[in-house]
């Protein structure tokens, strides 16, 4: 039985006019479906301003959460000197100060003056935040979704590394005695 309708014809539309174009180049860009969820995560500088994680797109990174009166408080020159070694060719640590085992009591210019001038720390250090508990922050509760350590999801002790590669991915997850300078040939097969 026919319904008296007719197929429809696909109509060729014309090309974008170049203002257009340049409109579209112009508006902000959104997400991809293939970017990685860790540029949108809410992060602040240690100073408590707003950091754009889309800054480092592109790049290798290293997250850390760190502890200045920790046994392993000491990695920050290692953390430093991973940093200085590859930064030029797009790697960066990012450095999150934690509380959640005891061992960082200190306020945002206390933590500065530690990893700062005790460390000579250059690279970004954050805002201080838990890494476990019902305040997890955002950042690490995502990281520890997409890397357990030994079938836990929990981040075991201060300095805890997630290395993620130029899109953004979790590589890797190391525990708190795996040195930063253990980890350079890996960093450099990355960049």
């Amino acid at each position: 039985m026919s319904t008296g309708l007719q197929p429809t014809k696909a109509v060729p539309t014309a090309a974008p006019t170049a203002a257009a174009a340049a409109a579209a180049a112009a508006a902000p860009s959104k997400p991809t479906g293939d970017e990685s969820p860790f540029y949108s995560l809410p992060c602040q500088s240690l100073d408590g301003q707003d950091v754009d994680l889309h800054a480092y797109k592109g790049q290798v990174i290293l997250v850390v959460n760190m502890a200045s009166k920790c046994g392993f408080t000491t990695q920050m020159t290692g953390l430093e000197a991973v940093y200085q070694q590859f930064k030029d060719e797009g790697f960066v640590v990012l450095g999150f100060p934690s509380d959640s085992f005891h061992q960082e009591h200190g306020s945002s210019e206390e933590i500065a003056t530690v990893c700062h001038t005790k460390y000579q720390c250059t690279f970004p250090v954050m805002h201080k935040v838990a890494v476990n508990g019902k305040d997890t922050d955002p950042v690490f509760a995502w990281l520890k979704r997409q890397k357990s350590h030994l079938w836990m999801s929990r981040i075991k002790w201060n300095f805890e590394k997630f290395l993620l590669d130029r899109q953004g991915h979790v590589v890797k997850r190391y525990a708190s005695t795996t040195t930063p300078e253990s980890m350079a040939a890996e960093i450099k097969a990355m960049l």
